[in-house]
């Protein structure tokens, strides 16, 4: 199963870098694991809508047809860990294609991703830099992993 996340924008903290490179290592021995940093091109003067309709031209064309498309949204399903891991599990049975998580930019995401988008899961009622929740979620994502294999990471 190739399980994607697709961030708006880059980041260059260097503990977030370095705490997202150990979980994106760990994540290599459970999934084909793929991170990509989508970087719109940005107009001053066009303000925020035209922005955030270069984002959504710059995701529809990376997404094939049989991608499942889940976005981290505040507005999104809300799980504990383990509702998390079967929350993915259920995923990984249903999809034919990649399953893309995509983590949006700052003024959230165009209305045809929304349309696009199969699911979406919140990761806190709480709200995260745009750079933290790359952190976050890879933690998460490779906690999920060892739940679904039996492994003593999450007790």
């Amino acid at each position: 199963m190739k399980v994607g996340f697709w961030c708006i924008g880059k980041t260059d903290d260097i503990y977030i870098k370095e705490g997202f490179d150990i979980y994106q290592k760990r994540l290599g021995n459970y999934l084909n694991f793929e991170y990509r940093e989508i970087i719109p091109s940005k107009n001053k003067k066009s303000g925020d809508s035209k922005n955030i309709d270069n984002e959504r031209d710059d995701i529809i064309k990376l997404l094939k047809s049989n991608d499942v498309l889940i976005l981290l949204d505040g507005k999104g399903k809300e799980f504990d860990s383990v509702g998390f891991s079967v929350f993915l599990q259920k995923k990984f049975n249903e999809s034919a294609g990649s399953i893309i998580f995509l983590s949006g930019g700052a003024y959230g995401f165009h209305e045809d991703i929304y349309k696009r988008s199969a699911d979406s899961v919140s990761l806190s009622k709480m709200t995260f830099t745009h750079q933290m929740v790359r952190l976050i979620f890879a933690e998460q994502l490779y906690r999920a992993m060892t739940i679904l294999k039996g492994e003593k990471y999450h007790h």
